[in-house]
């Protein structure tokens, strides 16, 4: 099948469940659906501190330069949940509608994520969206989804930090049938970016080379007490590469108000057939430990790269590490960094709602070759509140603001970045 035909064929499977439901409707199916309009509205700005060159136009090689990316867009996402058909197999459907509005960009703005940029002039269209459908199927405690969805396990995770989500296209089944056991599994054929409407193959992040259209993933959750949990997962972006997770969270209340919190991640990763991405390989141990006191949290984390390549990771998507953050992923080759964070939730002080969020990364031991070792370091400060009350309860304003710094290239080494973004969700029924 050619790329429009898959996402075709999952598309109209969906759909083709939905047009089949109402012989088959009952009371749950009706009563236990949902639906919800999300207004998201959001300003950002990232300062280069140098000139960088503008987007390629038409394949050619950019003769203009800027200094930053300032964009600001409307977002509208449309959600609907249905319940379940009664029966041995309950069925039902679920569909997102994404639209995303320019209110001001240019091209020597543009370059944001927040929108999609035309494939001719680079400038960012006036508007762009996306339709899915998702049909699911439950048995018991098991629950088969097909269509569009956003994925989020260790070894896949939909990114939604910029206007609209990033989503894909196929299929995954989540057992519950053993008690402690949560079992995954799933194939995707293709993604959509946060800033497309375009339905195309996955790739390699920070690789050019062709991409795939089959990732495979299969894992599994257990709880080894009410403390302790323990995951394994095994994925892999056919003929790219194939990757092995395990993972632990240990959280241990230390009495009133205070907990202890251990989140331990290790993945294994090599090439895949070894014909589009060349070789890779990668080991990463990472982990967080975090002690909460009241309205207040305290962590720490190391994060470690072995190996000959970056961690490798589907275009876009959120890699599972504890120092990717607002701007770096600090897991370059053989780099080694620290994170220090802080979290106070205001609400203990007499004012719910409000919360702040404080880290800062440093990473170094970054094999450059022949140059002198990489090193790089990120701040990174979230502000937010969310109305309690009043006509515009649930009204939530974040303010994100980063700095950046490195020697790893001259058009990334120094960023100041801030994000401003309302947020406000309507229930339709």
């Amino acid at each position: 099948m050619t790329k429009m035909t898959t996402s075709r064929a999952i598309t109209l499977a969906s759909l083709g469940g939905c047009l089949a439901l109402p012989s088959l409707v009952h009371a749950d199916f009706v009563k236990d659906s949902k639906a919800s309009l999300e207004l998201r509205n959001f300003y950002m700005n990232r300062d280069f501190r140098q000139d960088s060159p503008l987007p390629k136009v038409s394949g050619k090689n950019p003769t203009e330069y800027k200094s930053h990316a300032e964009e600001w867009a409307q977002g509208f996402l449309l959600r609907a949940e249905s319940g379940y058909t009664e029966g041995t197999i309950g069925v039902g459907i679920d569909a997102l509608g994404l639209v995303g509005v320019r209110l001001d960009s240019g091209r020597g703005q543009s370059g944001t994520g927040l929108l999609q940029l035309d494939k001719e002039t680079a400038e960012a269209q006036s508007s762009y969206g996306a339709l899915g459908a998702t049909g699911k199927f439950k048995v018991s405690k098991s629950v088969l989804k097909v269509g569009t969805l956003q994925p989020k396990n260790p070894v896949l995770q939909a990114n939604d930090s910029r206007l609209l989500p990033q989503t894909f296209e196929g299929g995954s089944l989540n057992v519950l049938e053993i008690d402690k056991l949560s079992l995954n599994a799933g194939m995707f054929g293709q993604v959509k970016q946060r800033a497309s409407s375009d339905r195309e193959d996955m790739t390699l992040n920070g690789s050019s080379a062709r991409g795939s259209d089959n990732f495979q993933f299969a894992g599994a959750d257990y709880a080894l007490s009410k403390n302790v949990t323990a995951s394994y997962y095994y994925a892999q972006l056919e003929n790219i590469y194939q990757q092995n997770f395990a993972g632990l969270v240990y959280l241990q209340p230390l009495g009133e108000g205070q907990t202890l919190k251990a989140d331990l991640r290790y993945f294994d990763s090599s090439d895949s057939g070894n014909q589009y991405a060349g070789k890779i390989d990668n080991r990463a141990l990472n982990g967080m430990l975090t002690y909460g006191l009241g309205a207040h949290s305290f962590g720490l984390g190391y994060q470690r790269m072995n190996g000959d390549n970056a961690f490798p990771y589907i275009t876009d998507s959120d890699p599972y590490l504890v120092n990717y953050v607002q701007i770096g992923n600090f897991a370059s080759s053989e780099e080694r960094s620290w994170q220090a964070r802080y979290d106070l939730n205001f609400a203990s002080y007499g004012i719910p709602g409000l919360t702040l969020m404080t880290r800062y990364v440093t990473g170094d031991n970054i094999d450059r070759g022949a140059q002198a070792e990489g090193k790089e370091w990120e701040r990174d400060t979230d502000l937010a509140y969310v109305l309690q009350d009043g006509a515009l309860k649930g009204l939530g304003v974040k303010w994100r603001n980063a700095t950046y710094r490195s020697n790893l290239a001259k058009t990334t080494e120094d960023l100041d970045e801030n994000r401003l973004i309302l947020s406000y969700t309507v229930a339709l029924w």
